[in-house]
């Protein structure tokens, strides 16, 4: 007999016990009477994932989601799963000690709004608070040190687009979360649209797997440098910007850079240029832009 099947058969024999309990005219013995039954139930959940693959309530979440991937997952699920009431406490540690990228229906409706979850068979419109969707099975042993971080800049006395704009140059290069972004905005709903600004209105190359980075995970936000893209390249609309980036393959059309080969040493990116300047009347449209490296970019422009 499985332990599963014996913790069972004993909820059972509560259960058909608790009938006399019913009986009763005290309201209290029949809540001390639910007691066992109560716990027995949260040990059947317990039970369901072994202690030689899980043995902490947070192990037996983190297989869980890992089982689960890129699958909206309730809280009444994760409070059966974990045996613990505080589950939501031990996922925050799975994000914010241990790297996992797992969001919560909160910031997933936040990021549709700016058209930054095109995330397949996901109805993010029906995931509530206490739903939970994990983004990708590759841990991000870096966590740890970026939550320090933020948890530090979100005390400062800054607006939200400045605070998020002071994470970001902490971390150029590297790949920042949703969750990341709402906690150092202090949970405002208004942290996505700040992103968006940032790239669209101030010219940061920030780029997520929507605009510009297909390789990257859908949640996922990266400032490729610390350098505003001119004035005028700040208008062009994303759906321009994809459309070039498609058409040139995601590679700089004059030496072939791509990002796979991005390293610390040489940390360019990709940009739009002008094939007539706008100076000189050049639109804003995939027919009079090309894709460029950072460093093929400034050569051109020094070179006229």
């Amino acid at each position: 007999m499985t332990k599963s099947e014996a913790i069972r058969k004993d909820l059972e024999k509560l259960i058909i016990n608790f009938d006399n309990e019913l009986k009763s005219d005290s309201l209290r013995q029949k809540v001390l009477a639910l007691v066992p039954c109560f716990h027995a139930l949260r040990n059947l959940g317990k039970s369901l994932i072994p202690r030689n693959v899980a043995r902490s309530a947070r192990d037996r979440l983190l297989h869980y989601f890992q089982k689960y991937p890129y699958t909206v997952i309730g809280g009444d699920e994760l409070l059966v799963v974990s045996g613990i009431q505080e589950y939501a406490r031990r996922i925050r540690e799975l994000k914010v000690q241990y790297g996992w990228l797992i969001v919560n229906g909160i910031t997933a409706k936040e990021m549709t709004e700016e058209g930054e979850f095109p995330f397949e068979n996901v109805d993010v419109s029906k995931m509530g608070p206490s739903d939970y969707l994990l983004l990708s099975t590759v841990q991000d042993r870096d966590a740890a040190h970026r939550w320090f971080l933020a948890n530090e800049i979100r005390k400062e006395n800054l607006a939200v687009r400045d605070k998020i704009l002071k994470y970001f140059l902490k971390n150029v290069g590297k790949q920042i979360s949703g969750e990341e972004l709402r906690y150092v905005a202090k949970d405002r709903s208004e942290w996505a649209r700040r992103v968006r600004e940032l790239r669209t209105e101030f010219g940061w190359p920030i780029v997520t797997k929507n605009t510009g980075r297909p390789d990257l995970n859908i949640g996922i936000y990266v400032l490729e440098a610390d350098r505003q893209s001119p004035e005028h390249d700040r208008h062009i609309p994303d759906t321009v910007k994809r459309g070039v980036l498609r058409r040139d393959g995601y590679k700089c059309r004059k030496c072939g850079w791509t990002h796979d080969e991005w390293n610390r040493s040489d940390p360019r990116h990709l940009e739009l240029h002008h094939v007539k300047p706008h100076v000189d009347g050049g639109e804003n449209t995939e027919e009079n832009l090309l894709t460029l490296c950072t460093v093929c970019h400034d050569d051109i422009h020094r070179s006229i």
